[in-house]
């Protein structure tokens, strides 16, 4: 088979790589279950490309991101559930039907109305998945229902938290948020003095999750803010190594406050250097009021939050 734009032929060649006789032996024998880490990667992945601004390696990483998508559906084909054709149709019925002031006769409302009617849809389509669970197991029934358990916990903290306020349990803003998040450090504060490893863990969790909470009420992605501070701290730290490499000495000849000093000397550099492509395709505008945003805001507008 030759290269092609055409999406049919990645279903062709993804067809021919699980053939039960001509087929790649390694494709042959995965599963659902085989593959999902690998999509979770990808995904990953793709937000790597985004984060970093390099917009050659996001095209590489969409399309192994795209790859897993035709994988799942070709292995779910052959167990004769559905095919690629049904996920488009899926997807392109959800866009239309979420639409209705683009697609539909409802053009001229006013944003507030068209967050309404989005509400009712969402509602209505919620309404009928958790009649269709309950068909299938009452256990999801539940509001919670439907989050992976797969999901980092950060993000999985900020779905739960964001389907129980879809039913009214949630505060209405940030105060009390952040009177938890003091509440929760005391009581880490409380198990350390315990000594008490099974309390710190129980206790560090609950801080984290009051945190994850706090983020969402900001409309910050937990994920997105942490892989920030991540990198930033990468990048410090690497400063810190590079000056001591320059001054003939290693981190563990140096002392806390010589390192100190350079993790500032690092904070000042990062204030007066920027990356505006970067920041321009990861949705983080160097100023303004949409600094610091997740990439992800722009689909969570279209999708909703949490919700799927």
């Amino acid at each position: 088979m030759t290269p092609a734009r055409d999406l049919s032929r990645l279903l062709e060649i993804m067809a021919a790589l699980r053939h039960p006789q001509t087929g790649c032996p390694w494709d042959i024998e995965q599963t659902f279950a085989s593959i999902a880490p690998y999509t979770i990667e990808e995904a990953y992945e793709v937000a790597d490309a985004i984060g970093r601004g390099d917009l050659v390696d996001l095209k590489e990483e969409l399309g192994d991101l795209l790859l897993q998508v035709v994988f799942h559906a070709r292995l779910a084909q052959e167990l004769g559930a559905f095919d690629f054709g049904d996920v488009v149709e899926a997807i392109t019925s959800k866009l239309v039907r979420r639409h209705p002031h683009v697609f539909g006769d409802a053009r001229a409302l006013s944003a507030d109305a068209v967050r309404a009617l989005w509400g009712k849809i969402k509602a209505d389509e919620g309404t009928e998945r958790r009649r269709h669970r309950q068909m299938q197991d009452p256990v999801q029934s539940s509001a919670l229902a439907g989050i992976p358990a797969a999901l980092p916990a950060l993000s999985r903290a900020a779905k739960l938290q964001s389907k129980a306020a879809s039913v009214g349990f949630d505060w209405h803003d940030v105060r009390p948020v952040l009177a938890k998040i003091n509440e929760e450090i005391g009581e880490v504060t409380h198990a350390l003095d315990s000594r008490d490893s099974s309390a710190v863990r129980d206790e560090i969790g609950d801080l984290l999750f009051a945190v994850a909470n706090l983020a969402r009420h900001a409309h910050v992605d937990p994920e997105d803010a942490l892989r920030c501070a991540n990198a930033k701290f990468e990048h410090r730290f690497r400063y810190i190594e590079a000056a001591l490499e320059r001054r003939g000495k290693s981190p563990q000849e140096s002392t806390l406050e010589e390192m100190d000093a350079l993790w500032d000397e690092a904070k000042r550099a990062a204030r007066v250097s920027s990356d505006p492509p970067a920041d321009a395709l990861a949705g983080r505008p160097a100023h303004g009021d949409g600094a610091g945003k997740s990439p992800m805001k722009t689909i969570e507008a279209i999708w909703g939050n949490a919700d799927g």
